[in-house]
C-alpha cells in the first residue's frame, strides 16, 4: 500500500499543467533579466539626470575647460576653481592659470576662449527685448573670439582692451592681448571686423589687419603678420639618442609673411609651456634655426613668434612636439582601471592606471603617470570610442580603443 501512494504522488507531480510551469520560470527569469538591464543602463549613465547649473538665465555656458581656471563671484568674492557645473553671470572674473584654458558661449551664441595666464571680467551677458548685449574686459593676457551671423535684434558683443571698445561685427575672428604691466593692448582681426572706439573717435579695422593700442590712441594699424611656421623636426618626431649621452637636434622654421626683423623661440617639457618647465626663452633671433643639445629623454615642444620693423609682434605659433627616445626597447605596457567621466558636452574626463611615469596621449594632449601609474586626460569628441597611447622613454608604446560609453577597450592597435 505504501508503494502505491508514493507512485500516485509521482504520477500527479507530472501532471501539472504547462502554463503553471511557464509562469514559474517568467517569475524566476524576468527579476534577472529586468536586474541586468537596469545595471547595464547606469553604467552606461542611461538614467543620469543632466547636470544644471543654478546660474542666472542668461548666465554665459562654460564649453569645456582644461588645467587650472578660476572664477571669481562679483556678488560674494568668492574665489572657485572651475568643474562641469560651474557658470559664469555678469560681473564674475574669470582667471587662467599657466595650464589653464576655458571655451565660454555667450548669450548671443559668440565663442570665447580664455588662453592661459589671463583674466577677464564679463561684465555684460544679457538678452532683452529681442536684443543680446555681451561686454567683457580683458584685464591681462589673450582672448580670442568668434562671431556668426546675428540674428535680428539690436545685438551688442564688446571687448574692453586698454582705453578701447571693440565692437565684434557679425562673422568675426578676432584676438585681443592686454599688458596689465604697460596698459597697451593689441588687436588681431583675421576675419570679419571690428569697430574700435577710443579718445572719442571710431575705427573700423578689418580681416587680416593689426592695430596696437597704447597711451589712449591707436599707434599702429597695419596688415596682420602669420607667426613663424615650424619645419624641422617634424611635428610628433621621433629621435633617438645613439649615444646614451643625450640627443642633439636642430630646430628649423620659415618667415611666412617675409617681413620679420627677429624671432622668439621657446622650447619647453610642458605643452602648456609653464614658466618652470621652459628650456630654452630666447627672444631677438635673426637666424632661422637654433641647435640644442644633450637633450635626455622625454617629449618637449616648441613654438615660436615674430616681430617686424613696425613693431607688429605675431601670436605664437601652434606648438610642435618631439621626442628624444633611448636606443632599445622590448617593454611591454598595459592599462587598467579604466574609467570615464563626461564633464558636459562632448569633453570628458578618461582616467586609468598604468606603469608610472608612461606618457599617456590622445587628441594631440599628453599627461604622465603619476608615482602610482595613476593618470587623468581630457579629451573632446562626438564620436563613441577615442583612442589612448601610452609610451615610454625608449619608443616601446601600446594603443588602446576606449569605449567612452562602456569605459571598456574595444580593440588594441
Amino acid at each position: 500500500m505504501e508503494d502505491n501512494k508514493f507512485q500516485k504522488y509521482y504520477i500527479e507531480w507530472w501532471n501539472i499543467r504547462k502554463s503553471t510551469i511557464y509562469l514559474v520560470v517568467v517569475a524566476i527569469v524576468l527579476p534577472l533579466v529586468t536586474g541586468g538591464f537596469v545595471w547595464y543602463a547606469m553604467r552606461n549613465n542611461w538614467f543620469a539626470a543632466q547636470v544644471e547649473s543654478e546660474g542666472p538665465a542668461n548666465a554665459a555656458r562654460i564649453v569645456s575647460f582644461e588645467g587650472d581656471v578660476r572664477i571669481t563671484r562679483a556678488a560674494t568674492r568668492e574665489t572657485i576653481v572651475v568643474t562641469k557645473a560651474s557658470y559664469v553671470a555678469a560681473g564674475d572674473t574669470i582667471q587662467t592659470q599657466a595650464d589653464g584654458r576655458a571655451v565660454l558661449q555667450m548669450v548671443d551664441g559668440s565663442v570665447y576662449t580664455v588662453r592661459p595666464n589671463s583674466t577677464i571680467v564679463v561684465r555684460d551677458n544679457s538678452s532683452l527685448f529681442g536684443g543680446t548685449n555681451v561686454r567683457v574686459a580683458l584685464d591681462d593676457g589673450q582672448l580670442n573670439v568668434r562671431t556668426e551671423d546675428q540674428q535680428g535684434g539690436k545685438t551688442e558683443n564688446i571687448v574692453e582692451v586698454a582705453d578701447s571698445e571693440n565692437k565684434l561685427l557679425a562673422q568675426t575672428d578676432a584676438s585681443f592681448n592686454a599688458d596689465a604691466r604697460t596698459g597697451g593692448g593689441e588687436i588681431r582681426i583675421s576675419r570679419g571686423g571690428v569697430e574700435t572706439s577710443i579718445g572719442g573717435q571710431t575705427t573700423t579695422i578689418g580681416a587680416n589687419e593689426y592695430a596696437a593700442v597704447n597711451g589712449g590712441k591707436l599707434t599702429a594699424r597695419e596688415r596682420l603678420l602669420a607667426p613663424p611656421q615650424q619645419t624641422a623636426p617634424a611635428n610628433y618626431a621621433q629621435v633617438v639618442d645613439t649615444t646614451g649621452g643625450g640627443a642633439n637636434v636642430t630646430l628649423s622654421w620659415q618667415d611666412v609673411g617675409g617681413e620679420a626683423a627677429n624671432f622668439y623661440l621657446q622650447v619647453s617639457r610642458s605643452p602648456y609651456f609653464a614658466s618652470d618647465s621652459i628650456l630654452v626663452d630666447r627672444g631677438q633671433m635673426t637666424a632661422r634655426e637654433f641647435r640644442i643639445g644633450g637633450l635626455s629623454p622625454g617629449t618637449y615642444y616648441w613654438r615660436l613668434k615674430s616681430t617686424a620693423k613696425s613693431g607688429q609682434t605675431t601670436d605664437w605659433s601652434e606648438p610642435w612636439k618631439f621626442t628624444i627616445l633611448r636606443n632599445e626597447g622590448g617593454r611591454s605596457m598595459d592599462v587598467a582601471d579604466w574609467r570615464v567621466e563626461n564633464v558636459g558636452g562632448s569633453v570628458y574626463l578618461v582616467s586609468g592606471r598604468t606603469q608610472p611615469g608612461l606618457a599617456v596621449r590622445s587628441q594631440g594632449r599628453e599627461v604622465f603617470a603619476g608615482s602610482d601609474g595613476s593618470f587623468r586626460l581630457q579629451v573632446s569628441t562626438g564620436a563613441a570610442v577615442v583612442p589612448i597611447e601610452v609610451a615610454d622613454d625608449r619608443g616601446n608604446r601600446a594603443g588602446f580603443i576606449l569605449s567612452l560609453r562602456t569605459a571598456s577597450v574595444t580593440r588594441r592597435f
